[in-house]
C-alpha cells in the first residue's frame, strides 16, 4: 500500500481477500467512499476522498467519484423539428402508399397541415400544437370528400416523451383508422 497526503492507492490482492479483512473489490467500488474508508483503516492508512491507483492491477479501484452524466442536447424548437424530421419522414411514408398522389405537407402557425389525393379524392389533415411545444395540448382533425373539418380530437395524449417518430406514427394511425390508408399491408400470395 502506498499513501500520500493527496491520494491513496489500495491494492486488493487475493491474499488480502482470503484473510477476510477486506470486502471484495467490486463491493468497495459499488458502495463508494464509505467502504473504501473502512478498507483503508483496516490497512492502517488514511483516506482523504481522493483515489489514485496503478493500472497494472486488475483489482485496483480506479475512481471513487461517479462521473457526471453527459448532458442531453437541447430539444429542437417545434418548427425546426417538423421541418427537419417529421415532414420528410411523413412524406416518404405517404409516398409508399398505393394510389396516393399530390402530397402537400407544411408546418405553420403551430399546425402540421397535410393534403393528398387518393383515387382522385382529396383528403386533408391537421395536427394542432396550440402552445407551440410538444408537451402542451395537441389535437388532430381531418376532412375528406369536400366535407368540413372534423371535430378536433386529442392527439398524442398517452406518450410520455414525444419524438418525431411518434408524430409520424400517430398521423398514419389516424388516417388508417378513417379507412384512408390501409391498416396493414396486404401480403400477395
Amino acid at each position: 500500500m502506498a499513501s500520500s497526503s493527496s491520494s491513496i492507492c489500495v491494492q486488493l490482492t487475493q491474499k488480502n481477500l482470503n484473510s477476510g479483512n477486506l470486502p471484495p473489490p467490486r463491493e468497495v467500488a459499488q458502495h463508494g467512499a464509505r467502504r473504501l474508508w473502512s478498507a483503508t483503516k483496516l490497512l492502517g492508512g488514511s483516506f482523504n476522498g481522493k483515489i489514485s491507483c496503478s493500472s497494472d492491477s486488475p483489482t485496483a479501484i480506479t475512481d471513487a467519484k461517479k462521473k457526471k452524466p453527459v448532458a442531453k442536447p437541447p430539444a429542437k424548437p417545434l418548427p425546426e423539428l417538423m421541418e427537419d424530421e417529421v415532414i420528410p419522414s411523413l412524406r416518404s411514408t405517404l409516398e409508399q402508399q398505393p394510389e396516393i398522389s399530390q402530397i402537400d405537407l407544411s408546418f405553420c402557425d403551430n399546425k402540421l397541415q397535410g393534403s393528398f389525393l387518393k383515387k382522385d379524392v382529396a383528403h386533408f389533415f391537421w395536427a394542432f400544437f396550440p402552445n407551440g411545444i410538444l408537451t402542451g395540448p395537441k389535437g388532430f382533425s381531418l376532412s375528406s370528400y369536400g366535407s368540413d373539418m372534423s371535430t378536433v380530437e386529442p392527439f398524442l395524449i398517452d406518450e410520455r416523451r414525444i419524438t418525431s417518430k411518434h408524430i409520424v406514427f400517430w398521423v398514419i394511425k389516424r388516417l388508417a383508422a378513417q379507412g384512408i390508408l390501409p391498416v396493414w399491408e396486404q401480403i400477395e400470395s
